[in-house]
C-alpha cells in the first residue's frame, strides 16, 4: 500500500494511523504546490483531486478523503481498537468526531493559510475556530482522548490539525485542556515514529 502525503499536511493523520495500527505502508511525498511527485511525475494522474492524502492499494485502486481513509486504516487492524467496530454506537460516535474535525476544525483552519485573506475575514474565521476550541477544551477536561481512554484515528486527525495553530499564531494555551491533549498525543511513541517516517520520506 502507498500513502501519498505532504509533510505537516492533513495526510499526517493517516501516517499516524498506519503506525498506530502497525500496518506497513510506503510513503510517497507530493509537492502540493506543483502537484508532482519527487520523480517529477504528475500527481493528478494518481489523484485527479490533486490534494493529499490518497491511498493506493496493491491492486492499483486509489481512495481519497482523510476521514474515510482513517476508518479504512483502522478497519484493517480491528484488534488495535483505533476505530470502534462497525455498527456500534461507539463507531457512530467516532464518525461524529471525524466529521466535526473535518468540517469545523480542518476547514476552519484552511482559509487562514491563504496569504491574500483580509484581516477582517481572518478575524471572523479565527473567532469561529475559537468557539470550536471551547468545545474541545471542555471535552478534554474530563477525557484523555476523544473517545475516552482509547486513542483512535479521530485523535490522529485532531492532533494533526490543531498542530497548525502555532504556525498561525494561535496560542493554544488559552485552552489548557486542549493544549495538554496535544502534548499527550505528541508523546505517543508511534506518533513520534510517524513524524520521523515523514521526515525520512521527504
Amino acid at each position: 500500500m502507498k500513502l501519498y502525503f505532504s509533510p505537516g499536511a492533513c495526510s499526517q493523520a493517516s501516517t499516524i494511523a498506519f503506525h498506530e495500527a502497525g500496518l506497513p505502508v510506503e510513503l510517497v511525498r507530493v509537492d502540493t504546490k506543483t502537484h508532482t511527485l519527487k520523480d517529477g511525475s504528475d500527481y493528478y494522474q494518481i489523484n485527479p483531486k490533486g490534494y493529499v492524502p490518497a491511498i493506493q492499494l496493491d491492486s492499483g485502486e486509489v481512495f481519497t478523503e482523510g476521514a474515510a481513509l482513517l476508518q479504512f486504516i483502522g478497519d484493517q487492524k480491528p484488534e488495535t481498537a483505533i476505530i470502534p467496530k462497525a455498527g456500534t454506537l461507539d463507531r457512530f460516535r467516532a464518525n461524529e468526531w471525524l466529521t466535526f474535525i473535518s468540517s469545523e476544525i480542518h476547514k476552519g483552519f484552511s482559509p487562514l493559510f491563504n496569504p491574500d485573506l483580509k484581516d477582517d475575514a481572518k478575524t471572523v474565521l479565527q473567532n469561529k475556530l475559537q468557539k470550536r476550541f471551547d468545545i474541545l477544551d471542555k471535552h478534554f477536561a474530563g477525557h484523555k482522548f476523544l473517545m475516552g481512554e482509547q486513542f483512535t484515528v479521530a485523535d490522529a486527525y485532531l492532533y494533526t490539525v490543531i498542530s497548525w495553530a502555532p504556525g498561525l499564531k494561535i496560542d493554544l494555551d488559552k485552552w489548557p485542556n486542549l493544549a495538554k491533549y496535544r502534548l499527550r498525543v505528541a508523546e505517543r511513541p508511534k506518533v513520534k515514529a510517524a513524524l520521523q517516517a515523514e521526515k525520512a520520506a521527504a
